[in-house]
């Protein structure tokens, strides 16, 4: 059986900066937020229509969440740096428009350095930066019940990548990983 992220994996690294694409990359950056304890700060440019909504995210993460709206694409990249620096920040997530570049995607390594701080930027596809340490595509996956996910790590600095199947309930940190339909028989036959 080829190698593949464990639920390890979902632990983002301490002091980088990751990348998640994909149209259940909000829901990916609250599973983050949740993982994080302590102050989360959320930089969405001015003119996005969505935004989270405190009171109806998951218990305790709307109380420890900041959103700052910079007006432009040039102020949104100061914020970010400028929140990854911060030391008491445990998560910063953003949201650029534009592509980033690898000057953009290197400033925002050095100051996640500096700050001991975990940033997670929301990008589209097709945007992200080489400096990033991982990038993930999220997506959610049509069931009876919304909490099946799938998370694929599509680039890791340091380890393997694979999809994961993420049973997420919302209310907690925590995820129960489910089996590849194709490695369910394999892993309740030990015969094979």
């Amino acid at each position: 059986m080829r190698d593949r992220p464990s639920s390890d994996s979902l632990a983002l690294a301490k002091a980088r900066v990751h990348e998640a694409e994909g149209p259940g990359r909000r829901a990916f950056a609250v599973y983050q937020g949740l993982r994080h304890p302590g102050p989360v700060v959320w930089v969405l440019p001015a003119h996005e229509p969505q935004r989270p909504l405190l009171a109806g995210l998951p218990s305790g993460l709307g109380e420890r969440l900041m959103i700052l709206t910079p007006k432009g694409e040039t102020d949104l990249l100061w914020c970010v740096e400028e929140a990854l620096r911060a030391s008491p920040v445990a998560l910063v997530i953003a949201e650029p428009q534009q592509p980033l570049s690898l000057t953009a995607g290197r400033r925002f390594q050095l100051a996640a350095e500096a700050g001991r701080t975990v940033g997670l930027m929301l990008i589209q596809e097709g945007q992200g930066s080489n400096a990033t340490e991982t990038r993930w595509h999220c997506a959610p996956l049509a069931t009876t019940d919304s909490t099946l996910h799938s998370w694929s790590l599509n680039k890791n600095k340091s380890g393997t990548i694979g999809t994961l199947i993420a049973e997420w309930d919302v209310t907690s940190p925590h995820v129960h990983l489910v089996s590849q339909a194709g490695e369910r028989d394999q892993l309740a036959d030990p015969a094979r």
